[in-house]
């Protein structure tokens, strides 16, 4: 059996869409391959050492921010002491990316493959990374494989001067988690999760499932409530560095009765606050993918967004979902409104949106794919 080491600078249980992807396409293949995943712990409370699903995860640091320093100077020396590997697979052009670029030039007849799932915009990703630029555009060059979770980060790779070849392979959607049970039950869960947060059972419902961070667009969604009837609650599951900032935000708006923080939310939980709900939004700046907007069109609910990064390989208007101009919260409250009243284009969406999840982005297709990446790859090491 083929042994794939693994660099990402996080993990479950801290997750985003490049940790599910992991986590959803390992437990897939763990019967073919063997997976360890060398990570950077950061936090006190996460086990040096555990078993999730089908890897064997290592933490590496004492529960600190620095600990993603730690791993990306420090983890290929201490993978060494882990065994031989086939492949070391770098999730991000991040610290797990420079991580595995290190164990590379150490070992170089193990082969490297590059996942890029980046969702921040490619201004923000350079002034954080000038100070190890000639590493950074390393990681892309050195890399044997690279795999793009959307046209966009493909395009980007050439850029940073990929010399090999690029397949793209979306994220995808626990179809059978995501999809809506029958009426009854949808309308029971819909009825308990607007009870506990106070929301009016025919209120219309906006939904936000993101990090508050500046490049989702969250503060302009809040904006955008302002302009949409009274009756419209927008409920916002997440956290992150801009929390404070919202919050204020939404008192000095006097929304505070109609905007709902949710706070961090376990994944499984994730379709139960989409049933309740009549749309969801992510204004985004930018997207490497977008996971989320595939869970929510998993779920049945319509999707506004902007067509920017890979939002773009799987929104069309008015067909797969409903599109907005990002930083332009008058436009995200004119397209909101069209998609909470036009019930015909809402249908028309959903059932499209649904069609293509289906055919593009389940699991079970996205994990093939993943293995005939890994099986070429581990032939040729």
């Amino acid at each position: 059996m083929s042994r794939i080491l693994i660099f990402s600078t996080a993990y479950l249980p801290l997750f985003g869409g490049a940790e599910v992807a992991v986590k959803e396409i390992t437990d897939r293949l763990g019967t073919e391959f063997e997976f360890v995943l060398v990570t950077a712990r950061l936090r006190a409370d996460l086990s040096p050492q555990e078993r999730i699903g089908a890897v064997e995860v290592r933490r590496i640091g004492k529960g600190c921010w620095s600990d993603k320093l730690l791993l990306a100077f420090y983890g290929a020396r201490y993978a060494r002491t882990l065994g031989n590997f086939d492949v070391v697979w770098g999730v991000m052009a991040s610290y797990g990316g420079l991580a595995a670029l290190r164990y590379k030039k150490a070992h170089q007849s193990t082969k490297f493959l590059l996942t890029l799932q980046e969702g921040d915009s490619r201004a923000h990703i350079y002034a954080r990374v000038w100070w190890w630029w000639p590493y950074f555009t390393q990681i892309f060059k050195r890399a044997d494989k690279i795999q793009a979770i959307s046209n966009y980060l493909a395009d980007w790779a050439r850029e940073m001067g990929a010399k090999r070849s690029i397949d793209v392979v979306p994220n995808g959607v626990d179809v059978g988690h995501f999809f809506p049970p029958d009426e009854l039950v949808r309308e029971r869960v819909r009825a308990e999760v607007r009870q506990q947060y106070g929301i009016p059972l025919k209120a219309p419902l906006v939904i936000s499932i993101s990090r508050l961070v500046p490049k989702n667009g969250i503060a302009d969604l809040i904006r955008a409530m302002k302009f949409l009837p009274e009756d419209v609650h927008l409920m916002i599951v997440g956290e992150g560095t801009l929390s404070q900032n919202l919050h204020t935000l939404v008192q000095t708006k006097k929304l505070k009765d109609r905007v709902h923080f949710v706070g961090l939310v376990n994944h499984k939980d994730l379709p139960r606050y989409l049933w309740a709900s009549d749309v969801f939004c992510r204004p985004s700046l930018s997207e490497g993918l977008g996971n989320v907007f595939l869970e929510a069109m998993a779920a049945g609910v319509p999707v506004v967004a902007p067509m920017v990064g890979g939002i773009k390989d799987f929104l069309i208007d008015n067909e797969t979902g409903f599109v907005c101009i990002s930083g332009n919260p008058k436009n995200i409250t004119s397209v909101l409104r069209r998609a909470l009243t036009d019930l015909t284009t809402r249908l028309h969406v959903v059932a499209e949106a649904r069609a293509l999840v289906l055919k593009k982005y389940d699991w079970q297709s996205i994990s093939g794919q993943m293995k005939s990446i890994f099986d070429t790859i581990c032939a040729s090491s």
